[in-house]
């Protein structure tokens, strides 16, 4: 007889608990969701006991009063905080950031909070930047003085290119007591275009206009003292004619200084840009292909400001972008907007599409450059083929990205068990590639091997090369 009431002790206890816990959560659930309201771990954190005591009444029932009391008393001093908790009009925000960002390049935002309670009011502040978009620091803990503006500066650093969106400003703030907290999403509407890195052109045009191009790994291969338009002019040394002394400059700088010139001759660049599986591989979070574009951009940047005209096709298993080739500097916006947006696929990519659509769309002799990489036999089969058949029309420039992984594993040193063998697979790899580079500069093509990442100085080198020997 005891056992059996003893179980049915254990029956009314449990119930209790279940109902007691019932007539908890749906206040909570109904606070959530009509004024995104929840409880802090400090007020969930008192209901831990009146649980715990509830099981008590397995032995004494008489304590059931002193629980409700308690449950009482909680629920009223919850009750009484959460009207402390302040208002949606106590918040205001603004955002102040960049409309064009470049890829994996660091940009700061502003965003300013205003407090019009009258009491101070500690809060939690966290921007809504995209996944794509790593911001440091990702929230701010900070305590808004009564009717004050704060302003809290970040930085965000996108990882991959596109538009995107910010709508809100996220607050969390608490209630006098600590008991509760309140989500607010203040409206703040910012678009970011996210294209690839255009910071190193407004850093070639400062460095340029300085005479310090070194800086970026850029020589300057010119015949000076044989070509015919003004250029700059510079410090006199012993190798330079005298006739090219400018008298005027020289007076007025008490320095001998000498005039440099270059040719006036309009060139033709077409980049051919694999889009397909093999610009999938990433370095430091950046796939090759983000690569490819940072360094189009700055050889596009350089080309236009020599006068040259600049043209685009992105292809893999289709022709996605055609920018035909034009001069002035306002066709960086035309090459900006081909590939802000354009990803690499998994597919197998069409060179014969590619360059028969290049023989149909630009007849002229022009420099073709082709940013891709060679990881098999038959992608570089169909490179040597296809490059190899442009020689003599046009001036081919194959631009073969190197892959880390296969670098990394062919240079380690002193390799044990299957490190082995995969140092002598990479090197055989690597071995290969040399010939393929080999095989292009045997038929006439221009050939470039890089690591994405340091491409872009010996491409503009390279450019330049072209320009000073007129091989166009």
């Amino acid at each position: 007889m005891s056992q059996e009431f003893l179980q049915h002790q254990i029956d009314q206890s449990l119930q209790f608990v279940w109902v007691l816990f019932a007539a908890l959560c749906m206040p909570l659930i109904w606070l959530y969701l009509w004024r995104q309201i929840t409880p802090t771990r400090l007020y969930v954190a008192t209901f831990i006991a009146p649980f715990a005591t509830a099981l008590v009444l397995i032995a004494t029932p008489v304590v059931l009063p002193v629980i409700i009391l308690c449950d009482l008393v909680l629920i009223v001093v919850g009750l009484v905080d959460v009207w402390s908790l302040p208002r949606r009009r106590s918040f205001a925000a603004a955002r102040q950031c960049v409309r064009i960002a470049s890829l994996g390049k660091a940009h700061k935002v502003e965003i300013e909070v205003d407090n019009l309670s009258k009491r101070d009011q500690p809060v939690t502040i966290r921007d809504d930047v995209p996944d794509e978009l790593v911001a440091t620091p990702g929230q701010f803990n900070v305590k808004l003085k009564a009717e004050s503006r704060s302003s809290l500066i970040y930085e965000f650093a996108a990882q991959r290119r596109g538009a995107y969106l910010m709508e809100t400003v996220h607050l969390r703030c608490q209630s006098r007591w600590g008991l509760w907290q309140r989500d607010f999403a203040i409206p703040v509407e910012s678009r970011i275009h996210v294209y690839p890195d255009m910071k190193q052109l407004s850093e070639y045009a400062i460095l340029a206009r300085t005479n310090r191009l070194s800086l970026l790994g850029v020589r300057r291969t010119r015949r000076v003292g044989q070509d015919h338009d003004f250029e700059r002019l510079r410090d006199y040394t012993l190798d330079d004619n005298y006739k090219l002394i400018d008298w005027r400059s020289t007076a007025r700088r008490n320095k001998l200084t000498v005039r440099d010139y270059q040719t006036s001759q309009s060139q033709r660049i077409i980049f051919l840009i694999d889009c397909g599986r093999m610009m999938t591989n990433e370095h430091q979070d950046l796939n090759l292909l983000d690569y490819s574009f940072n360094a189009m951009l700055m050889l596009s940047f350089v080309a236009l400001r020599q006068g040259d005209s600049v043209g685009l096709i992105c292809f893999s298993d289709d022709i996605h972008n055609f920018v035909p080739p034009r001069g002035g500097m306002g066709q960086m916006n035309h090459l900006l907007h081909a590939s802000f947006d354009r990803f690499p696929k998994l597919v197998e990519s069409r060179y014969d599409q590619a360059f028969l659509f290049l023989d149909s769309n630009c007849k002229k002799r022009s420099l073709v450059v082709l940013m891709t990489n060679v990881l098999d036999e038959v992608n570089a089969f169909q490179v040597q083929q296809y490059l190899g058949n442009l020689v003599g029309k046009h001036l081919p420039l194959g631009v073969l990205i190197r892959d880390h992984s296969v670098f990394a594993k062919a240079d380690i040193e002193n390799p044990q068990g299957t490190a082995f063998y995969e140092a002598a697979a990479a090197a055989e790899i690597l071995n290969w590639r040399h010939q393929v580079i080999g095989d292009l500069q045997k038929q006439g093509v221009m050939a470039l091997d890089a690591f994405p990442e340091s491409m872009t100085a010996p491409l503009v080198n390279q450019y330049l090369a072209i320009k000073a020997r007129h091989l166009l």
